[in-house]
């Protein structure tokens, strides 16, 4: 089975760049990767590299596919519908490929919150479940910040949960309330990724305030992330010259 990996993240820290520079490199290592964006603003795509009329349509927003599937329209609370929908083929019907990566966007159950028993709800539940569980693809999940799209039937199989911070207390503390969430779930792995670090002082002090996670890594700010994230587009789009460090990241991930 290949690696399972969540990466989460107060939302600005740059959680989705980093889920996104790892897809690719994996992918051209010869990974098979399968990326799920499950954040409520969806801009993994992009990250990728996905024209913007060639992003996939978010999951929960497919009505016909999700009634055909459930024998319920989304937005239906209560009634009856299946709770164990038919999902296997979906990641090749419904998703976006790039460099070897197939993209699925999640989208949100905008009612009753994440814990709502609604048709979208289940059948994003059993398509976590099928990707985690069942296949042999690298899965790698960017995700809102928290663990709201892991199911206790998946996080069990999930390799490692990776939080990504900044320097500083906000994203820190953000990080500290996933803790208990994940080991709740019972994530094997929990590691923290520190962003835009300005030296060895920050790592120092990221190491300091969130003992309890395994340190992965500290990648510095770049201009071509900065440039890209300017005009819009990935950063490191020949994958070969990106720095060293992002390259010991995953190392050490793996």
């Amino acid at each position: 089975m290949g690696l399972k990996l969540a990466i989460s993240g107060k939302g600005g820290v740059g959680k989705t760049t980093v889920a996104a520079l790892i897809a690719r490199i994996l992918s051209a290592r010869g990974s098979k990767v399968i990326a799920i964006d499950a954040d409520p603003v969806p801009n993994l795509g992009a990250a990728l590299g996905i024209p913007e009329d060639r992003l996939p349509e978010p999951i929960s927003e497919l009505s016909e596919m999700i009634h055909e599937r459930t024998g319920s329209k989304p937005g239906t609370m209560g009634g009856f519908f299946k709770l164990n929908p038919k999902v296997d083929d979906l990641p090749e019907s419904l998703s976006e490929e790039i460099d070897g990566i197939k993209l699925l966007t999640m989208g949100t159950v905008d009612h009753g919150g994440s814990g709502c028993v609604c048709p979208e709800s289940v059948l994003l539940k059993a398509l976590v479940q099928h990707l985690v569980l069942q296949r042999d693809e690298v899965i790698i999940m960017d995700m809102e910040a928290g663990v709201e799209h892991l199911g206790r039937a998946t996080s069990t199989a999930v390799d490692l949960l990776a939080v990504v911070v900044n320097p500083g207390k906000r994203s820190v503390q953000a990080a500290k309330r996933i803790l208990p969430l994940a080991r709740d779930l019972k994530i094997k792995r929990i590691g923290v990724i520190l962003n835009r670090s300005r030296g060895q002082q920050d790592a120092v002090e990221v190491r300091e305030l969130l003992p309890e996670f395994e340190f992965l890594g500290a990648l510095t700010e770049h201009d071509e992330i900065l440039d890209s994230d300017r005009l819009g587009k990935r950063p490191f789009d020949d994958i070969s010259k990106i720095p060293q460090e992002i390259s010991s990241l995953i190392e050490h991930i793996i």
